[in-house]
């Protein structure tokens, strides 16, 4: 069969005749994934194995199948594959295609790559982290190591050119594509209606307008199932299949191939189908224009499932699987117009995904540093710095960036660091098996259901008869006899909450309410778990996988935990401190004795023995973050700020007392007041006002004595606090006789501003206010004059008050007075 590839084939063998890199640039169903590689086989310096790299298992397993099946061979003779959980090849085997993180293993245990003559990278432009990373270390070999190293990077989208700059200016040879005519139909959906309730009513739309094979995408597991259940009765005339990573491999291969019996298709996929596989029988798709993908959460430190708009190159790759065979009909959930608003790309993952790996990679590759690779984009600082400091914590590098060996042991497992930190020490323990089975657990999501609670997947996976369960077991059986491991431990009911706990020492987490919905975690973030989970009821969880917002991350999986097991694991991490806190209430603190680990309080208790520094400590921070509000201020204190808020408005300057300079001076004058003290209404007035005066100063001191005096002193020998703070302005009650003789009216700030007399009767009710006092002589004087004196005859009440002698004294004591002289 002759395919659009096989006309460009003869100008790639060219190129790779006389150079070791090409880019090649291929539309979907050109075949190259299955036609280039055999392709190599007898050229002359092609003397040893090809590697295929695909990006996801079910392609690997496709191709090796497709290209043995050309072959007329069993597939593991000429062309085999390998992936993490299943494997078929021999001595035999020249062309191998290989997953990309598969590669990314080899090279590192072979730098050199012994025996293999060519590398092609697949679908690069898919730009997943292993790819990209495979590449530039393949790229490091062949300039270092391996001058004879073929590379080539082979791209269904037309970005070839970056891809053949990176390659040392490779050549780039571009195939016509295989495509028939494609009719788009955009139906829309409306924002309250349910993905699940949309696609299905597109799908039995799309059944009943054409005749072929139908491919609907959906973002993630959950929506297949949900839109299976509302397409049930289609007919015995459609046979229904599911596509995803988690299904058994004889599942996967019959969603593939053509229906036995030639029923019509009808394949429920994520997005594992969008390139690298041609399903057999397909004319129409049913895109959702939804895709789920991780997302690194560097805040959280975390890396979470988000459903998100597919972009418009996936898109245009799903469309296409309907005419990869024949003409076809894509049917789209979304309005024509809003295409050109979907992202362009999706994001390469190296730019959002956690660096630990690729960083632990690196350095076990001799390159601390990881920029100084050569990238398509190279990964950010941050990333980086974000991935040693929790390298760092795994004890998996030294201060310099270099592997620790418990780094070396670590990078040399084919799992990520932190399982890998979880299988090096669980071995310790006598738990290597454990370990190995929560790792494929993590790994490998469906395996034992979907329930939250790991335990119980566990223990259904255990009785799983199915191949991929199977081969499940196999896998962890292989990983637990790569670590040296202590003899295997008795029966312990917290094994593998203990293995998920070195894992993720960070997720450990305690309940916070009775229900169990919510939980706090060692590294200081909030989970969510359903109330109804039998996890629900327990204190404390070893938390694996979580999805969603960092604040309130809902729990995918954990396990349960026990106090003793957390103290046991985690002992040398567990800080006592004493936590003496400010009540703003009462204006005293509570000191209390606890032990944490991270962010989480294990134990905590009364604590008698708090320092005067820590209580000291508490007491200023209460006041810095409650407010000045909380000192016990009194008459004389508030009088002398009232004073120099209004010297500094009289003089133009800025007010010394002020509760911003307070505040942000507040460790220069309160701690002395503090020693001692408990309670903030301890501190006496008295002192406060000496501290406010030392912290003025002098020369501002002598500006508020002079602008704003503390008192007056009256004609009659008596002196009067001056109110700074009244209404209206600076506010002195006293009697009138102890004006009498005074006529000029009394001023503070050197003469500008007239003091407001409050004046008052013998008794001390009020009768009069004035801001001119020679005014009150001359005018309104007589008629209260005429009033007192039949109120109180006892007392003088002159008709001139202006020239009348000042006194506080009775016309009888003044009389005797005089007398006495």
């Amino acid at each position: 069969m002759t395919l659009p590839i096989h006309v460009v084939l003869p100008a790639l063998l060219g190129h790779l005749a006389s150079r070791s890199s090409a880019v090649l640039v291929a539309p979907p169903g050109a075949g190259k994934t299955t036609a280039v590689a055999p392709a190599l086989l007898d050229q002359s310096w092609c003397t040893g194995e090809v590697l295929l790299l695909s990006p996801r298992r079910i392609a690997a397993r496709a191709a090796a199948e497709r290209m043995a099946a050309l072959a007329g061979e069993p597939v593991g003779r000429t062309y085999g594959y390998a992936t993490r959980m299943d494997s078929r090849r021999s001595a035999q085997t020249r062309v191998t295609v290989v997953t990309e993180g598969i590669f990314v293993a080899r090279i590192q245990a072979d730098p050199e790559l012994a025996g293999i003559s060519a590398v092609l990278f697949d679908e690069v432009h898919e730009r997943s982290l292993d790819s990209d990373f495979g590449l530039a270390l393949a790229l490091d070999a062949q300039a270092g190591l391996r001058p004879d190293l073929r590379l080539v990077a082979m791209s269904a989208t037309l970005d070839g050119a970056r891809f053949a700059r990176l390659l040392d200016d490779a050549p780039v040879v571009e195939s016509e594509g295989r495509s028939h005519p494609l009719d788009l139909r955009h139906l829309g959906r409306t924002a309250e209606q349910r993905i699940e309730d949309g696609m299905a009513r597109a799908i039995r739309t799309a059944l009943a307008d054409t005749d072929g094979g139908v491919l609907a995408f959906l973002p993630g597991v959950g929506e297949i199932e949900r839109t299976a259940e509302r397409l049930e009765g289609l007919g015995s005339d459609i046979v229904l299949h599911r596509l995803h990573g988690s299904l058994e491999p004889a599942q996967q291969r019959a969603a593939i191939a053509p229906d036995p019996e030639g029923r019509r298709k009808l394949v429920l996929a994520t997005a594992i189908a969008e390139t690298s596989l041609t399903l057999d029988g397909i004319s129409t798709v049913v895109d959702s224009g939804l895709a789920r993908r991780p997302r690194y959460d560097r805040a959280a430190g975390m890396t979470r499932l988000v459903t998100e708009r597919a972009s418009q190159a996936a898109v245009t790759q799903r469309a296409g699987r309907a005419a990869r065979q024949r003409p076809g009909v894509a049917y789209r959930l979304w309005e024509a117009a809003a295409t050109a608003g979907l992202p362009r790309f999706d994001p390469p993952e190296i730019l959002e995904a956690d660096l630990s790996a690729l960083v632990l990679d690196c350095a076990r590759w001799g390159v601390t540093d990881p920029t100084t690779l050569r990238w398509l984009d190279p990964p950010s600082a941050a990333a980086v710095s974000e991935a040693k400091a929790r390298l760092a914590m795994l004890e998996a590098i030294d201060a310099d960036g270099r592997p620790t060996p418990h780094g070396a042991v670590i990078a040399s497992l084919p799992l990520p660091p932190r399982l890998g930190h979880m299988l090096v020490r669980a071995g310790e323990r006598g738990l290597a098996q454990v370990a190995a089975e929560v790792a494929v657990l993590l790994g490998e999501r469906g395996l034992g259901g979907q329930d939250a609670d790991l335990e119980l997947r566990h223990r259904r996976w255990r009785s799983e008869r199915g191949q991929r369960a199977e081969a499940g077991r196999r896998m962890a059986q292989r990983w637990a006899k790569l670590v040296p491991a202590a003899p295997p431990a008795e029966r312990d009911p917290q094994a593998l909450a203990t293995c998920v706990a070195l894992a993720f020492p960070d997720r450990v987490a305690r309940r916070r309410d009775a229900t169990g919905e919510h939980w706090a975690s060692v590294g200081g973030r909030g989970f969510r778990l359903d109330p109804t989970s039998p996890l629900a009821s327990a204190e404390w969880l070893a938390v694996a996988e979580t999805q969603g917002a960092a604040s309130g991350a809902r729990i995918l999986s954990a396990a349960a935990l026990d106090l003793a097991t957390i103290e046991s694991l985690f002992g040398d991490r567990i800080a006592v401190r004493r936590d003496v806190a400010f009540d703003p209430a009462t204006g005293a603190i509570s000191a209390v004795r606890a032990r944490a680990l991270g962010a989480l309080r294990l134990s905590s208790g009364p604590d008698s023995a708090a320092s005067a520094a820590e209580i000291e400590a508490a007491l200023l921070e209460g006041v810095r973050n409650h407010g000045l509000a909380l000192l016990p201020w009194g008459d004389d204190a508030a009088a002398l700020r009232a004073r120099a808020r209004f010297a500094a408005e009289m003089g133009g300057i800025d007010d010394p007392l002020s509760d911003a300079v307070l505040i942000d001076r507040l460790d220069e004058w309160l701690p002395p007041l503090l020693t001692g003290k408990r309670r903030l209404d301890a501190i006496g007035g008295g002192v406060l006002v000496q501290a406010l005066e030392a912290l003025a100063g002098w020369d501002a001191m002598q500006a508020v004595r002079r602008l704003a005096p503390a008192r007056f002193e009256s004609p009659a020998g008596s002196t009067h606090a001056i109110d700074y703070g009244a209404e209206g302005g600076p506010r002195v009650e006293l009697r009138p006789q102890a004006l009498f003789g005074l006529a000029r009216h009394p001023t503070v700030a050197g003469g500008a501003v007239p003091l407001v007399l409050s004046l008052t009767s013998p008794a001390g009710r009020p009768i009069q206010t004035t801001r001119d006092l020679p005014g009150f002589w001359a005018g309104s004087w007589a008629a209260v004059a005429k009033e007192m004196r039949g109120r109180y005859p006892r007392h003088p009440w002159p008709d001139d008050p202006a020239s009348a002698s000042a006194t506080l004294r009775t016309k009888n004591a003044d009389a005797r007075a005089r007398e006495g002289r």
